[in-house]
């Protein structure tokens, strides 16, 4: 992992002919951790995409040292496919790894098709390919929905492991998250 950092300059985010927030600076070094709070429709996912590079700013800057790895609503996991297969795919993209299945509990759903996962089995397996991914930087769009108890303490732990060793977590979520040095930021500040 190299040194990560995460760098927002006045910031900005129109949606059609409305700016949901403005005005967004911070700075996040190798082992922070943000998490952004704020209404739905406010821009949580939205800035997410930004910083991911895949949607523009209405205006600002954002720069990032480190690869950028999101998980969102979708899973980018071909729902047709048994998940092993699935997660396969990306690591001819990504290179072997480590993937955590067993800790993840998805080692005895390989042979299952990823569209008859429930909704946390697709969070889990979301994870997966993202620790496959070894991105420096995670981007997680409510992370926790459709979690029982037990995974959502593992993705806080998984999260931990992650900044712990060097890497930066920005988690856009309504429900509570721990781990340390955790910095919380409501978006409703920077709405016009």
């Amino acid at each position: 992992m190299q040194v990560a950092a995460v760098s927002v300059t006045d910031l900005a985010c129109r949606r059609g002919d409305r700016i949901l927030f403005d005005g967004l600076s911070l700075r996040l070094r190798a082992g922070d951790a943000l998490q952004v709070t704020a209404g739905n429709g406010v821009g949580k996912s939205s800035l997410l995409r930004i910083l991911a590079g895949l949607a523009p700013a209405f205006a600002g800057m954002v720069s990032a040292k480190g690869s950028i790895g999101l998980i969102d609503e979708r899973p980018a996991l071909d729902p047709a496919a048994p998940l092993g297969r699935a997660l396969a795919f990306w690591q001819r993209i990504d290179g072997p790894a480590d993937a955590e299945l067993t800790r993840l509990g998805l080692a005895e759903l390989l042979d299952v098709p990823v569209r008859y996962l429930s909704t946390g089995q697709k969070k889990r397996a979301a994870l997966a390919r993202l620790i496959g991914q070894k991105a420096d930087i995670w981007l997680l769009d409510e992370p926790l929905n459709g979690l029982d108890t037990h995974a959502v303490e593992l993705t806080e732990a998984l999260v931990e492991s992650h900044c712990a060793g060097g890497g930066i977590a920005i988690v856009a979520s309504h429900q509570p998250f721990s781990v340390a040095r955790l910095a919380r930021l409501s978006l409703a500040d920077y709405a016009p």
